[in-house]
C-alpha cells in the first residue's frame, strides 16, 4: 500500500486494474461531521445533483458511486468507475462541520482506497493542516487520460452548502428549478475556451492569488510576441542531482516552479504542470497544480531524495513516451494538436550527450519543444540584467543542443543565469519566449501542430 502526502498525485493503473473501488473516509473529532463524495463535471461543476453522495442520498442514479455504514466522521463508498458517465470525470472527497467547530479541532483523519479488498492507496492528515475552516477537501479521484488520485488536504471556509455552492450547486432552500440532469456526454474540446480562463482565474483569486499575480506578468510577455490566445501543455524537468541541494534549500526551486506553474495557466485551462526529474535517474513525479503548490517542492525532494549524478537522456526519453506513446527513433514528423513547452532546469552536464543529441534530434519531428536553462554563476559572456544568454564555458554542451544541425526543426532554446532570483518576473517571461514563438510558427507551418492559435 502507498502512503500519500498531502498535495501528492498517483496513477490509480500502477496499483490496481480494478474498476471497481472502495474508498473509506475517518475522521476523529470532537463534533459531529459529515462525510459526502461530489461527482462533478470536467470544470469541477456539479451538473446533476444525483451524484452529490451523502447521508441524505446514499446511492448515485445507476449506483455507480453508494455510501455505507455512514456516521458522524466516517463514510465507506463503493465506486464503479466504470460505470459513471462520462460527464463526470471528479469524485471529491469532503468532510464538513456546519455550527460550532473548526477543522483545526480535528484529532485525526484518514482517507484508504481499496481495491479487491485490498487496501492500495492511503493519505492520512490531522489538525496542524487545517486552522479555522469548516470543511476539508480531502482527496479526489479524477480522469485525465486515465484515472488518477490526488491528496489535496485543503481546507475551506464554510460548510456544506458553502461547497456546494462553490462546485455549482444550490442549497436546498435556495432551489427555484431542479438542477438540470445529465442527459448526454460533453464535447470533449482540446483547446481552452474563454469560460474556463475565467473560471481557472477565478478560482486563482481565491486559492493562488501569488499564482495569479505571476500569470498577469506572464500574460504581458506573450502579448509581446502574440502568443496570447497560444494554447500549449507545459513540462517542467528539474535537475535533482546533488550539486541543487543548495538551490532547493534556499527555496530558489520552489520560486521558479510557481512562475512556470503561472506560464501553464496561460497555454491551458486546468490549473496544472507535468513535473518531470532527473539525476542517476529519470522520474515521472505527477502535476504541480493552483491547489497544491504550497511547499509542493520540499515535499517532492523527500519523495525524491537528490541524486548522484546527471543524465538529461533518460528524463527526455520518459517524456517523450508520456506525450506521444514513444521515445524511439521518428523520421516522419508526427502532428498534435497542443504542443509541448519543456522548461529543463539544470546546473551541470550530462553523463550521456549522445543519448541526449539523440532524443532532440528524434523529437524535432515532434510537436515538443525543449528549453534549456542553466543556473550557475558565469566563467565568461555577456552579463545583463543578472542573466547571460547562451555563453558560458561550463554549458558548452548546451550551447551546442541549441545549434545542433541535423534536425527537422530548431527545437530547442539555452541561456543561463547566475541565480533564478537575480532576475525579474517579467525578465524570465520574456526569456522564455525568446525563440518559442518562431517554433511554434514553423511547428505549424510544418504540420506538427494542427492548428495554430494565434
Amino acid at each position: 500500500m502507498k502512503t500519500l502526502v498531502r498535495g501528492e498525485k498517483a496513477k490509480l493503473q500502477n496499483f490496481t486494474a480494478a474498476t471497481q473501488l472502495e474508498v473509506e473516509v475517518n475522521v476523529t473529532s470532537r463534533f459531529d461531521m459529515d462525510i459526502t463524495c461530489f461527482g462533478l463535471n470536467s470544470e469541477k461543476k456539479l451538473c446533476d445533483d444525483r451524484y452529490m453522495i451523502f447521508y441524505n442520498q446514499l446511492q448515485s442514479p445507476s449506483n455507480e458511486i453508494q455510501l455505507h455504514g455512514h456516521s458522524s466522521g466516517r463514510g465507506t463508498f463503493s465506486i464503479n468507475l466504470s460505470k459513471l458517465p462520462s460527464s463526470v470525470q471528479h469524485l471529491v472527497f469532503t468532510a464538513t462541520k456546519d455550527g460550532d467547530g473548526t477543522m483545526g479541532m480535528i484529532s485525526s483523519g484518514t482517507f484508504v482506497i481499496k481495491a479487491l479488498g485490498e487496501p492500495i492507496l492511503n493519505y492520512s492528515f490531522s489538525s496542524n493542516d487545517f486552522k479555522n475552516e469548516k470543511a476539508i477537501i480531502i482527496t479526489e479521484i479524477y480522469y485525465k487520460d486515465i484515472w488518477r488520485v490526488s491528496s489535496v488536504g485543503r481546507g475551506f471556509d464554510g460548510g456544506l452548502g458553502a461547497l456546494l455552492k462553490d462546485f455549482g450547486g444550490e442549497v436546498a432552500e435556495e432551489q427555484t428549478q431542479p438542477a438540470p440532469q445529465i442527459t448526454a456526454a460533453p464535447v470533449s474540446i482540446p483547446y481552452a475556451n474563454d469560460n474556463k480562463k475565467i473560471l481557472l482565474e477565478k478560482k486563482m483569486e481565491v486559492l493562488a492569488p501569488k499564482i495569479l499575480d505571476l500569470s498577469k506578468k506572464a500574460k504581458v510577455s506573450l502579448e509581446k510576441v502574440g502568443l496570447q490566445n497560444h494554447h500549449a501543455k507545459v513540462a517542467l524537468c528539474l535537475d535533482i542531482s546533488g550539486s541543487m541541494s543548495g538551490l532547493y534549500r534556499s527555496g530558489k526551486i520552489q520560486e521558479f516552479a510557481e512562475g512556470i506553474l503561472a506560464l501553464g495557466t496561460r497555454f491551458d485551462d486546468d490549473g496544472s504542470i507535468d513535473i518531470f526529474l532527473f539525476g542517476a535517474n529519470g522520474h515521472e513525479a505527477g502535476e504541480l497544480t493552483i491547489d497544491n503548490f504550497n511547499g509542493f517542492v520540499n515535499q517532492l525532494i523527500r519523495q525524491y531524495p537528490l541524486e548522484g549524478s546527471t543524465y538529461y537522456g533518460k528524463v527526455m526519453k520518459i517524456i517523450r513516451q508520456h506525450y506521444f506513446g514513444s521515445a524511439s527513433e521518428r523520421k516522419q514528423p508526427i502532428s498534435k494538436e497542443m504542443p509541448v513547452y519543456v522548461m529543463f532546469v539544470t546546473d551541470g552536464a550530462t553523463f550521456d550527450e549522445k543519448e541526449t543529441v539523440n532524443h532532440i534530434r528524434n523529437s524535432s519531428y515532434e510537436p515538443i519543444f525543449w528549453q534549456f536553462m542553466a543556473i550557475g554563476k558565469s566563467n565568461k559572456g555577456l552579463k545583463n540584467r543578472g542573466f547571460l544568454r547562451a555563453f558560458r564555458s561550463d554549458f558548452t554542451f548546451l550551447e551546442a543542443l541549441d545549434n545542433l544541425s541535423g534536425r527537422y526543426l530548431d527545437n530547442a532554446d539555452f541561456f543561463s543565469v547566475e541565480d533564478p532570483q537575480h532576475i525579474s518576473d517579467n525578465q524570465l517571461y520574456d526569456l522564455l519566449m525568446t525563440e518559442y514563438p518562431e517554433w511554434v510558427k514553423a511547428a505549424a507551418a510544418k504540420g506538427l501542430i494542427l492548428r495554430q492559435l494565434n
